[in-house]
């Protein structure tokens, strides 16, 4: 069985984040920082793509802009982003329906006002799935 599976690269370590196509869906893991003084995607952290985030772990308000934020770096609406595993905690597993590996990989770019001392590139040979 094929999948078109696709893994980020973190250039400076060599560590791969899994980028799995699940029929429309993007999926990968998240690694948040709450109460970060700015919202920012800045690298990875243990194969999770890491987050930092202004909002507090409280009352769902981290998760809400995590949502929020990947949804606006991906151009879909919010109610395509969604929380898969670890709501709870911060390394997180989280769905993107309508977005592409490509779309993931602009995504995390470094914007103009995020200072990012490791870029982010995609890996676009494709995998087989035993």
């Amino acid at each position: 069985m094929q999948h078109g599976g696709g893994k980020l690269r973190h250039q400076s370590e060599g560590r791969l984040i899994e980028i799995q196509d699940r029929e429309g869906e993007i999926v990968f893991a998240v690694r948040v920082s709450p109460r970060a003084s700015r919202n920012a995607i800045g690298g990875e952290y243990q194969g999770a793509i890491k987050i930092r985030l202004t909002a507090p772990p409280v009352g769902d308000r981290a998760n809400g802009a995590l949502r929020r934020l990947l949804a606006e770096r991906l151009k879909v609406p919010v109610s395509a982003v969604r929380i898969l595993a670890g709501e709870k905690s911060r390394t997180k597993r989280v769905s993107i329906a309508g977005a592409t590996r490509e779309d993931v990989a602009k995504a995390f770019e470094p914007q103009p006002n995020e200072a990012r001392a490791h870029p982010v590139t995609v890996d676009r040979r494709r995998q087989r799935d035993a």
